[in-house]
């Protein structure tokens, strides 16, 4: 009988190790009581070099603003502008001086400037010459790439310019129980220099970081716990060892019942 019991103790001392406790896994374990700032609402990602941007301009008279907009028809010489700029409108690449060149305009500096800040300047610009322009700006290419132990791992395209880390990680299908949660790894190209940053998503204060919203072409690295890179790099797994333990443990309890 001692012999039963010391095994189904040891079965259970293989299980309970391979487990993954309630503190490792749930997000903002602390936020009850975090003192947090405002979300700051009026977030905006800036533009960089090698953006793609789409840029269109309409207004009252089409004819009068088509020439505003960078066409198929006119990249290729062909002459003459489309009664539907919006569909035939093609996307700007920002240099790596942090320019585009602009129809009618020339070249003009985007680098920094938010999206808003682009539209109010060229609906200035266009409006010297066109009566009430409408222009819309928007990203094209903006990308997150999630990597390591997520379900779902690859590189996402946002309609939104506003999005957070919870959303990426969404998207990539959420981490994996066997991922780390408070060594997840920022890559972020500022200034031209790559930087990176270790975030904890148990940590509520990752909402009022300057890590919460992505930029475009951010990368997140999620981490496997030390337990996943264990059973990673043993022969057969823990899982096997405690299946094999479970099945000779059943064997050996079984005889000494006969």
């Amino acid at each position: 009988m001692k012999l039963r019991i010391a095994l189904m103790a040891a079965i259970a001392a293989l299980v309970s190790g391979s487990c993954t406790s309630y503190k490792d896994i749930v997000y903002f374990q602390d936020i009850d009581n975090a003192n947090l700032n405002p979300l700051n609402s009026e977030y905006e990602a800036v533009i960089k070099k090698d953006d793609r941007l789409t840029i269109v301009v309409s207004g009252p008279d089409k004819i009068v603003t088509a020439p505003y907009n960078l066409t198929l028809s006119e990249l290729s010489g062909t002459g003459g502008y489309s009664s539907n700029p919006e569909q035939a409108t093609l996307s700007y690449l920002v240099d790596v001086n942090g320019n585009i060149e602009f129809p009618i305009l020339g070249k003009i500096h985007v680098e920094g400037m938010t999206r808003s800040q682009l539209t109010d300047y060229l609906t200035a610009e266009i409006g010297k010459d066109v009566q009430n322009p409408i222009v819309h700006v928007s990203f094209k290419n903006y990308k997150i790439t999630v990597l390591g132990e997520v379900r779902n791992p690859g590189t996402f395209t946002f309609d939104s310019e506003k999005i957070n880390i919870l959303q990426a990680l969404g998207q990539a299908g959420d981490l994996s129980l066997t991922a780390e949660r408070d060594g997840i790894l920022l890559l972020r190209e500022v200034d031209g220099v790559q930087t990176h940053n270790r975030i904890d998503l148990r940590d509520s204060h990752l909402l009022d970081s300057p890590y919460f919203y992505l930029q475009q072409n951010d990368v997140i690295v999620v981490p496997p716990s030390p337990t996943r890179v264990k059973t990673a790099t043993t022969a057969t797994g823990i899982w096997s060892i405690i299946l094999s333990s479970i099945t000779t443990s059943i064997a050996v309890i079984s005889l000494i019942i006969k």
